[in-house]
């Protein structure tokens, strides 16, 4: 695989200078003590909002200076900095009473009750571990996009191992579990020193009993990151380069919804409220948009 230069990926000093996004009700938006935020996540057991933010340091820089914030849903923040001592945290998930996280080359989870540490697991290799799924048995999924992998953890046994490696998967970012299936957002084939790809990703399903691969969208639609349900059959994917939110059908017809600046990163979505709450990453800015005019066919 092609060696990435570490500290071209993600660099935030400076804001993209793209355009403004589309006209999206907004519903709230927050900047206020926000570095870098990768990813938002709603844990529907305890009702709060989780973000992870990288802080300064850069998404590869061990440096100790990440954290996850944890607010309501209409962006009230209850505590700045309820979980430290991360270095670049990413993808969030949760299974019972644990909130997971993707940190570099570990995976960490956190009591949802009382905030601390509970569980943290090196992965030997890994070299960007980016967004995590959960399944209802408790089996943590996380994506190492660098590496073209994407992991399994069963904690009750201590048991990791690969779960797929496969060049059809490209460098799989955006993870979600539906109806037995793993949905697998791809950043896209051969991936650059500017985080660029050769060709864009695609939206991905990996079948979890069958292990069969199938590609949802036919055609590349772009450098994939968040992946969320729509609360029926399609999905609310980003593309972090072009900024892009977009709707998938179940069927792989895609559309654009709306286009932010460059860093449109991890997002969370209401389904029963039709919000996308998004961090823009390289914005410092989280952001929660009315989709239900732009999700109407």
């Amino acid at each position: 695989m092609k060696k990435i230069t570490p500290l071209l990926l993600f660099a935030f000093a400076l804001p993209a200078l793209t355009l403004q996004a589309e006209k999206l009700p907004v519903v709230w938006s927050l900047s206020k003590g926000i570095t870098a935020p990768e990813s938002t996540y709603l844990d529907k057991k305890s009702g709060f909002l989780f973000v992870s933010q990288i802080g300064e340091g850069g998404g590869m820089a061990k440096d100790g200076d990440g954290w996850i914030s944890k607010l309501t849903p209409e962006g009230t923040v209850i505590q700045k900095k309820w979980a430290t001592g991360l270095n670049a945290p990413k993808g969030l998930r949760s299974t019972g009473d644990k909130l997971w996280v993707a940190d570099i080359d570990r995976i960490l989870a956190f009591s949802i009750t009382s905030g601390e540490k509970v569980s943290e697991l090196t992965i030997p290799g890994a070299l960007f571990l980016n967004d995590l799924a959960c399944a209802k048995d408790g089996t943590v999924y996380v994506s190492d996009m660098l590496a073209g992998k994407i992991y399994q953890y069963k904690e009750e046994t201590l048991s990791l191992s690969v779960l797929i490696e496969d060049d059809r998967i490209g460098h799989p970012n955006g993870l979600l579990i539906q109806k037995g299936k793993l949905i697998i957002g791809d950043w896209g084939q051969k991936i650059q020193d500017d985080f660029s790809t050769e060709t864009l990703g695609r939206l991905l399903s990996l079948d979890l009993k069958s292990g069969e691969l199938n590609a949802i969208t036919t055609d590349p639609i772009g450098n994939l990151d968040g992946v969320e349900s729509d609360g029926a059959d399609g999905f609310v994917v980003t593309d972090w380069n072009a900024g892009r939110v977009m709707h998938v059908t179940a069927a792989g017809k895609s559309r654009v919804l709306a286009t932010f600046p460059k860093g449109a990163a991890d997002h969370a979505y209401l389904p029963d409220k039709k919000w996308l709450i998004l961090p823009e990453m390289l914005e410092n800015r989280i952001g929660a948009y009315d989709l239900k005019k732009a999700l109407k066919p």
